[in-house]
């Protein structure tokens, strides 16, 4: 397709997008009594409308029920986790005894890293990427400390080559090699939640396993984001949050995901809680910990079910969409971005460098672009009216045109405000 750089041209595509009318579903702050541009879906989602509802819900339960809402509410609580397992099992590519939902991201890769970061003789490495997200890194750093390495021994980055922005895969796989048998674990992020670069998700587990390690994957920047096939691709452990492109509200509860090849292994360390004890028999308080079989095993407490139920309504209104359907928009809205950016750049005396990846292979719902000759003011300026993007030292902007609720439309209102933003400066 051949796009414009018009208003007429960008409603055109919002008469032919077939999710278009979602947009209405999620509640916009506004600027200037303006209903604004949103472009941070990459680090919190929009509230769906449907939220409150499903909020209410478990509100109303607790008023009428108190404590009997755990077995007579209209989803019970001591099982309400498991309404999750068919939708997010759809989302990421697993079967639906392979995932769950419990505790905060940091959180469950910490307990995940106790059943498969198993360090033993000169296999003790953990390879990830440079510069990963700071929580991984210092989840890398206490989790070797724990197990008396020096992190200077035990972590090893994979580098950007000189005067690049993306790690190549080959890179990635001869880092694999070159560890070889010293190498415990590879855990990497599978979306850089810096510059948008998506990883090869298989390619890499197969290269980590063939070298006898475990393979896991912090998906905080890829779960709903990009077509998942974890089980599939044989992956060992992910975890993700779900206030990004799951739309799930600040901070709120993490998925996990557990292979099933890994599931009736007795000898698999982790931390037990009774929550992850046998479901049939878990009010009983026998003192011997018996596991829930799958994921739900690796459960420990009590589940928030105030967080969860927002979770939830965002899970469901996944299912109704589809990946396939959201993947499809996301890469025809993220191309027309990239093109009203290219468009904008020859108008300006400024230029803008995209260091997201070309490859729509290597790429989802994320462009994060240089503002060379530009600095923090024309941020301030976008912010000021109307456009809720996202800033990065030293002049990187990130854009995330989420395809449930960000429009064509939008995309070009975005262009002409950034143009403004620079000629008027």
């Amino acid at each position: 397709m051949t796009f414009q750089n018009t208003r007429e041209f960008a409603k055109q595509l919002d008469a032919q997008d077939a999710l278009n009318h979602y947009q209405e579903q999620f509640i916009f702050p506004k600027v200037n009594d303006k209903r604004v541009i949103y472009f941070t879906g990459n680090s919190l989602g929009l509230q769906p409308k449907r939220t409150k509802a499903y909020i209410d819900e478990v509100m109303n339960d607790w008023a009428e029920l108190a404590v009997e809402g755990h077995f007579y509410a209209e989803k019970p609580w001591w099982d309400y986790q498991e309404r999750f397992s068919e939708p997010l099992s759809k989302i990421v590519g697993a079967l639906p005894s392979e995932v769950t939902v419990m505790n905060t991201l940091t959180v469950n890769l910490h307990l995940l890293m106790v059943s498969f970061y198993q360090p033993k003789g000169k296999r003790y490495k953990i390879i990830c990427e440079e510069k990963a997200f700071p929580s991984d890194q210092y989840m890398f750093q206490s989790q070797v400390h724990f197990h008396g390495y020096k992190p200077e021994d035990a972590i090893v980055e994979i580098k950007r080559r000189e005067g690049e922005h993306n790690i190549r895969l080959e890179d990635v796989l001869a880092k694999i090699e070159e560890v070889g048998d010293e190498l415990a674990l590879v855990l990497i992020g599978g979306v850089n939640y810096y510059t948008g670069q998506v990883f090869d998700i298989k390619t890499i587990t197969a290269a980590g396993q063939k070298a006898g390690a475990k393979v896991g994957w912090d998906l905080a920047h890829a779960a709903g984001n990009i077509k998942l096939e974890l089980h599939d691709w044989n992956v060992d452990f992910a975890a993700w949050c779900s206030y990004k492109y799951m739309n799930s509200g600040p901070g709120n509860a993490s998925g996990c995901f557990v292979h099933e090849k890994h599931h009736n292994n007795p000898d698999l360390p982790r931390f037990a809680g009774w929550w992850g004890h046998n479901k049939e028999r878990r009010f009983k308080m026998e003192p011997n910990f018996d596991p829930v079989h799958g994921a739900d095993g690796w459960q420990i407490s009590n589940l928030p079910v105030l967080s969860l139920a927002p979770y939830l309504a965002s899970v469901e209104m996944f299912a109704e969409v589809g990946m396939d359907a959201l993947i499809k928009k996301r890469d025809h809205i993220t191309s027309y971005l990239e093109f009203i950016l290219h468009e904008i750049d020859k108008e300006v005396e400024s230029t803008f460098e995209i260091i997201t990846p070309i490859n729509p292979e290597e790429r989802a719902s994320q462009l994060s672009v240089f503002l060379h000759g530009e600095g923090r003011a024309l941020f301030d300026y976008l912010m000021k009216n109307g456009v809720i993007t996202d800033w990065r030292e030293p002049n990187v902007i990130r854009l995330a045109p989420v395809p449930l609720y960000c429009s064509y439309e939008d995309m070009y209102d975005f262009g002409q405000i950034l143009k403004k933003g620079i000629l008027g400066k």
